[in-house]
């Protein structure tokens, strides 16, 4: 029990944002598509729009890698199938049932997770590592090698989801402000459900897991179902980003199912900062939006990049979440 207390203790320490930086931050999410151009433009509206959905994808990896220990490179798979569910159930002529896309990219989600988690959970480390990406890999090739929904060449989504009750549109996502809205709110939604997750004892034993699984084990704690459960909430998670990116493109590829994903969740944990929902959410920013200006300066931007993360990662070794928690210490000491 002492070491459950120490490791909750330790979480929390990553933890770099207070509820009042979080209900700020949401709040100026909320009002920026309301901003005159061309801040509030369209261009910038879509863009933060995909950089929600990046921040949900990276939270859900994030409860995977940052809370239990458990590195997947076949995280993608999850993301991927939330979006083709839409796809597939995507009528051509009208806009499609959105509770009945969300509910199967979500559960459709979960339960491939739960198949996959059931059958890699045994193994740890490289190996957990390993099993998990010839999985995802072998989702992408299901969907890439097959006609199941327009093979390589991927699958529209003509239509926006639509999300009536009884007949009456309380949301429109056709416009752009409107489905930025959805967005924002799914993440609110996300991210509070991880942080009272995380918050319950099941979220203290997932840390507990991650430090010391064998001493978790001697108090009793069923690790592998914990592990398996957080393996499915995360795949779930993910399912929702990929209904959401559906949904703003309109059209989705095998790439996105792809190992390369998995990675790119990963580079936006680690960088943003391990253990932390705000790390994850920051990482999402800084991936999107220095991906976008470092494309904008040259062809080469991946030198860039590749820079950027490397003194970033070893000049804050908390993440780019954790800078203000390590001012706060400075101010302290101080």
């Amino acid at each position: 029990m002492t070491s459950l207390n120490s490791t909750t203790n330790t979480s929390k320490s990553f933890s770099s944002l207070s509820v009042a930086a979080w209900v700020i931050a949401f709040a100026l999410l909320a009002v920026f598509p309301l901003l005159p151009e061309p801040i509030g433009g369209k261009f910038h509206t879509e863009l933060l729009a995909k950089v929600m959905i990046m921040a949900i994808f990276a939270a859900s990896l994030q409860l995977l890698v940052g809370y239990t220990g458990l590195v997947s490179l076949g995280h993608a798979a999850f993301f991927g199938f939330g979006a083709y569910a839409v796809a597939m159930l995507a009528p051509m002529s009208e806009a499609g049932n959105g509770w009945l896309m969300l509910l199967a990219a979500m559960a459709g989600a979960a339960l491939l997770a739960l198949v996959i988690g059931a059958l890699v959970m045994r193994t740890q480390g490289i190996y957990f590592i390993m099993v998990t990406l010839a999985f995802g890999q072998l989702v992408f090739f299901v969907f890439h090698d097959t006609k199941l929904a327009g093979g390589s060449d991927g699958a529209y989504v003509y239509f926006k989801p639509d999300f009536a009750i009884a007949g009456w549109q309380w949301i429109d996502l056709e416009k752009a402000n409107s489905f930025y809205w959805f967005v924002l709110g799914a993440l609110v939604l996300a991210l509070g459900s991880l942080a009272l997750l995380l918050r319950s004892r099941f979220g203290h034993a997932l840390v507990g897991i991650k430090h010391n699984e064998q001493r978790m084990r001697a108090a009793g704690y069923s690790t592998l179902l914990y592990k398996l459960a957080a393996f499915v909430v995360a795949g779930m998670l993910a399912g929702l980003g990929g209904f959401l990116y559906a949904a703003q493109y309109g059209f989705v590829t095998p790439e996105i199912l792809s190992w390369h994903y998995s990675g790119n969740a990963l580079v936006m944990i680690i960088l943003g900062g391990l253990g932390s929902l705000g790390g994850a959410v920051t990482g999402a920013f800084a991936f999107v939006l220095l991906s976008e200006w470092f494309s904008a300066l040259t062809k080469h931007w991946q030198l860039l990049f590749g820079g950027f993360i490397i003194i970033a990662v070893a000049l804050l070794p908390q993440g780019l979440a954790g800078l203000w928690a390590r001012l706060q210490q400075r101010k302290e000491a101080a």
